[in-house]
């Protein structure tokens, strides 16, 4: 695989510590070089969408999504939606990386069509380290190359 510091991750989170820790076991795996943060729903679709503050950024879309459930403006499980059913969008591997557990959420996540729910941990090693093969799963298993 060539330079995976180089693949274009988009990191939908509204916990600075969520964020910071996720930045971390990216930054391990060699993955932490072009990752976009945003906080809330609505930014992550203008981001998506070249919108707004985004619109003067560069063609293409991210190479991987690590998606909050729980987000301010628009909620994971609507920007999912969003992703999913567009034919534009629709390829973009999302991981949801969350602290919820619930049932109903897993299973609505993947009737949308997300590639992998992970239930954030609370011990911050095993919470990089899911990260970290999240982010390293998604790219070996698509070929995405840097």
């Amino acid at each position: 695989m060539k330079e995976l510091e180089a693949v274009d991750i988009l990191l939908i989170e509204d916990s600075d510590t969520d964020a910071e820790m996720t930045l971390r076991a990216l930054k391990r795996k060699g993955l932490a070089n072009n990752v976009t943060w945003v906080k809330d729903g609505a930014e992550a679709l203008d981001f998506i969408y070249r919108r707004n503050a985004y619109a003067g950024r560069g063609d293409g879309h991210p190479k991987l999504v690590l998606l909050d459930l729980k987000l301010p403006k628009i909620d994971g499980i609507e920007v999912l939606r969003t992703l999913k059913s567009d034919p534009l969008t629709q390829a973009i591997p999302v991981v949801m990386l969350t602290s919820s557990a619930e049932e109903r959420d897993i299973v609505e996540s993947y009737r949308l069509g997300v590639n992998s729910y992970i239930v954030k941990p609370v011990d911050m090693k095993n919470f990089l380290e899911e990260v970290a093969k999240a982010g390293c799963y998604w790219l070996v298993v698509n070929k995405i190359p840097g």
